[in-house]
């Protein structure tokens, strides 16, 4: 089965397809995708990651045509950075 790796940086968005086993969970996607060779910072153990913006653990099993994405911490909390963005109109 194929699934899409997402992971998105300010600078740039990498889509991995990644051909799997049936059955295969998140774990397997993410170490056959190549990203966590590529990007050190990702951190399997702590990182979120979602199937279509649905936050799931690393032992989800994928389903063909699961989109796998993987998801950066945030620099400013959400209510704070609508407050700054308010506060400079």
């Amino acid at each position: 089965m194929k699934v899409s790796v997402v992971y998105a940086r300010p600078d740039c968005q990498i889509v991995r397809e990644v051909e799997l086993a049936e059955g295969a969970t998140i774990a397997v996607a993410l170490r056959r995708s190549g990203l966590l060779e590529e990007f050190p910072a990702i951190d399997p153990a702590v990182t979120p990651v979602g199937i279509y913006g649905r936050v799931v653990t690393a032992n989800t099993v994928l389903q063909p045509g699961d989109r796998l994405e993987i998801y950066r911490p945030l620099n400013t909390e959400p209510k704070t950075a609508r407050h700054l963005r308010s506060r400079k109109r």
